[in-house]
């Protein structure tokens, strides 16, 4: 399935509607005829807060204009005269999420503990909304959430003798990092519903047939490895352990950029 992206709906379309709060839309809350029963007034904000529940509970592959008005109780045709199109609602979903993000306070703690306070912030907005890690974000929703998130996370790296575009680099690749953990925690979540299972199940169906082909003569180090990792993590891979071990490593990295400009 292709990915899903930010800001591939209509440029002018979608600014206003992201700052529509700022601009003073008086569209936010026009009326709006239903299917059935009296009129009722609508508003962005209740289309994508319908669209992020259906998201969250269901992922982006049954997010449709369609379903949408539908569970909001309205004609397809509707929807279209507050929200463009899917691309912009995807926009207006994000942001929206940023905005609503808790912010750690970290100002004067160390900044091991700041950068580690983002990363732990973004994993929690993809705990939270599963489908956000699936988005290509290369080109980023516009909107006031985005930019209060842009704003918060820079200042963990500032004051660290790094300069604007280092400080820029070291943000985009600790969020790389985070979400492509998330993007892993959720394939293992989808594996073990999927295969009606979890882990250690799998690992027990298999291993009869596996100790029964697999010389450990042939690969001495694969079955060594694999087998404390499998007692260690009681599986192949553990996205949180993962995650523990990543992060470390990417501070150190970001420590050792720090010390060499000093």
């Amino acid at each position: 399935m292709p990915t899903e992206r930010t800001s591939a709906g209509d440029p002018a379309s979608t600014l206003r509607l992201l700052w529509r709060d700022a601009l003073g839309d008086p569209g936010a809350d026009a009326p709006a005829t239903t299917r059935r029963g009296p009129r009722r007034a609508l508003s962005v904000d209740a289309v994508l807060d319908m669209a992020t529940r259906i998201a969250d509970a269901e992922g982006l592959e049954a997010l449709t204009m369609r379903r949408v008005a539908g569970d909001l109780g309205v004609v397809p045709m509707t929807l279209y005269t507050y929200v463009p199109g899917k691309a912009e609602l995807l926009d207006l979903m994000l942001d929206a999420a940023y905005a609503r993000m808790p912010r750690t306070g970290t100002a004067g703690r160390p900044w091991r503990d700041r950068v580690s306070a983002v990363a732990d912030e973004n994993r929690a907005l993809f705990t939270r909304h599963p489908w956000a890690a699936t988005v290509s974000t290369v080109r980023p929703p516009l909107g006031p959430g985005q930019m209060a998130k842009y704003e918060h996370e820079l200042s963990a790296f500032d004051g660290l003798g790094l300069d604007d575009v280092t400080m820029d680099d070291c943000l985009t690749h600790l969020l790389t990092f985070v979400q492509a953990n998330a993007r892993t925690a959720a394939d293992a979540r989808a594996a073990r519903g999927d295969a009606g299972m979890d882990d250690q199940e799998w690992w027990e169906a298999n291993a009869p047939l596996l100790a029964r082909v697999l010389d450990p003569a042939a690969y001495p180090l694969a079955s060594r490895v694999g087998t404390t990792v499998g007692e260690t993590h009681g599986s192949a891979l553990d996205p949180d352990h993962a995650y523990a071990f990543g992060l470390l490593r990417v501070l150190d990295s970001f420590a050792a950029l720090i010390e060499a400009g000093r």
